[in-house]
């Protein structure tokens, strides 16, 4: 089993100065390498096909790329499972101030309750951003979350991984449809809920 793991927004709280005003983690699950290789290729094609370069990323495509993305990846065997963060309901001050804390605990909830779906997975994290405290979170996940569930905790740069990001591609799709502001904001998760890709989107209150 195979597991990839993005975010969209940040863990900011200056929501009247650019913070986000939604979290989103997403975990994108192939449960064997052929057909995460399968989806590997597929993106391969697509990048080069619609010119999407440096890397499929949801805030920084068009919508004619984003659609391209999305009805290609809607033949592909995968299961999505997210968790959202609508900062305004979040009142714990140690949730609020501290980012790596924030960070940390909603990705081990959203692996504590997997309904059972991991087993012997190898999970692989978007490395961009501040890759010491990636490292050490690599670690924290390896203490805490079951053996049995997850055997491995990887890095990688998603501009070298087409499987890292689709779980950013699926976070920015989840987290869009919060934005009611945007036209056709819930359209490409509406696509993920439709081929039965997404499974599970928990809304942390």
């Amino acid at each position: 089993m195979l597991v990839f793991i993005d975010e969209s927004g940040d863990p900011g709280f200056k929501l009247d100065k650019g913070s986000s005003r939604v979290f989103v983690v997403s975990m994108v699950i192939f449960k064997d390498s052929n057909r995460a290789q399968l989806a590997q290729d597929k993106l391969f094609e697509l990048q080069k096909t619609i010119k999407a370069y440096p890397e499929f990323k949801f805030n920084k495509l068009p919508n004619a790329k984003r659609d391209a993305f999305f009805q290609t990846v809607s033949k592909l065997e995968f299961i999505c499972r997210a968790v959202v963060v609508q900062k305004d309901l979040i009142y714990s001050p140690n949730l609020r101030t501290k980012k790596e804390s924030f960070y940390k605990f909603f990705i081990r909830m959203m692996m504590e309750h997997d309904a059972g779906i991991l087993e012997n997975a190898k999970v692989i994290i978007d490395g961009s951003g501040d890759r010491n405290f990636k490292k050490q979170f690599c670690a924290y996940l390896k203490r805490n979350i079951s053996k049995e569930a997850v055997t491995k905790v990887s890095l990688k740069d998603s501009k070298k991984d087409f499987l890292v990001q689709l779980a950013d591609m699926t976070a920015g799709a989840i987290a869009r449809s919060y934005n009611k502001d945007k036209p056709n904001s819930s359209i490409w998760k509406e696509q993920l809920l439709k081929n039965k890709q997404l499974q599970n989107v928990w809304e942390f209150k």
